[in-house]
This record gives C-alpha cells, sequence and structure tokens, in this order.
C-alpha cells in the first residue's frame, strides 16, 4: 500500500514538474523574444518581473519533486556509518520528519503574506502593477504541497520501516552518497 502511494505520488510530481518546466521554457523564450526586440528599438518590458515571478512559483512547486526524487542535499556524515539499513532508515526518518516540520512551518509562514495582499489589494510596485495575490497564490499552493509531500513520504515510509521493509524505506526517503552513485 505504501509503495504504491508512493509511486503514485512519484507520478503526480512528475507530471507537475513536466508542468512547471513547459511554463520555464515559455519563460525563458519570451525573454528571449524580448531580448531580440530590444536589439531592434522595441521591447515587451515587464519580462524581468515576470521571470522572478515564473522562478518563485517554479521553486516552490518544484521542490516536493525533488524531495521524492532524492534530489535535495543532505549532510549525511553519521548516516554513512551506519552499517545496518534499519539504522540508516531511522537517520532517513529524522531527516525527513524535520524537513516536513520545517516546510510545513514556511507553508504557514507564507500564509499571512497571501492573505495581507488579498485583504489589501496589493499590487507590485512596478510598470506592470502586477496584483501580487496572482503571484502568491501559487507561490503558496507550491509550500503547500511540498509540505503536504513531505508529510505523505514521511507516512509511507514509517509504514514500510514498521512492516521491516527498510531497503523500500531507504529506496523512497534515503540518500546515496557520491560512491554509492558511483556504483
Amino acid at each position: 500500500m505504501a509503495e504504491s502511494i508512493l509511486a503514485t505520488l512519484h507520478r503526480i510530481n512528475r507530471g507537475v514538474a513536466l508542468v512547471i518546466g513547459a511554463v520555464l521554457l515559455i519563460c525563458a523564450g519570451v525573454v528571449l523574444i524580448d531580448i531580440i526586440l530590444r536589439q531592434i528599438g522595441s521591447s515587451f518590458g515587464g519580462t524581468d518581473e515576470i521571470s522572478g515571478y515564473v522562478m518563485a512559483i517554479a521553486t516552490s512547486w518544484g521542490m516536493a519533486f525533488t524531495m521524492l526524487e532524492l534530489g535535495h542535499v543532505r549532510i549525511d556524515l553519521l548516516r554513512t556509518r551506519v552499517k545496518k539499513v534499519a539504522g540508516r532508515v531511522l537517520f532517513d526518518l529524522g531527516s525527513l520528519l524535520i524537513l516536513a516540520g520545517t516546510v510545513s512551518i514556511i507553508a504557514f509562514q507564507c500564509w499571512p503574506v497571501v492573505e495581507g495582499s488579498l485583504r489589501n489589494g496589493s499590487r507590485a510596485n512596478t510598470v506592470l502593477e502586477t496584483p501580487l495575490w496572482m503571484v502568491q497564490v501559487p507561490w503558496f499552493a507550491g509550500w503547500v504541497w511540498f509540505a503536504l509531500m513531505a508529510w505523505a513520504a514521511l507516512v509511507c515510509a514509517i509504514i514500510l520501516a514498521a512492516q521491516g521493509k527498510f531497503g523500500a524505506a531507504e529506496g523512497a526517503i534515503g540518500t546515496f552518497g557520491e560512491q554509492e552513485a558511483a556504483l
């Protein structure tokens, strides 16, 4: 059950990553066109602002994908010294618990920013005068998504560990050092 949930989360987050990648590609194309237009004396204007918004949104949504693909940087000095898989899984569970808690705090702290912008009708202090809620809502949703994915991965890993499937738990939430990656 836990393994099928993790597989589903991987599939969903790969889809999210593809959408985010397409948005980044479109944004890069628009910036490139704007640069070319500047060479001939014209410009869209605001591409620097828009690309900043896109990067903030892409980052918040991309974090869950990176976590599930074991791409986050971790200092595993103690973990690598543990010979038994069960011991390494304990370090992994502790690490993921701290990550899930931290990301939940970040998501929780993002909400007042969004709420203030919605309540005040805040706009960017730029030429585009972008309504900030249009950027902050998807940014906030990305942080919430990351927090949900971190907690879901943690629960699945705990279930796997409780079932004695330490290898599967390590494969789901572990980390692999340079020596392991080279093999």
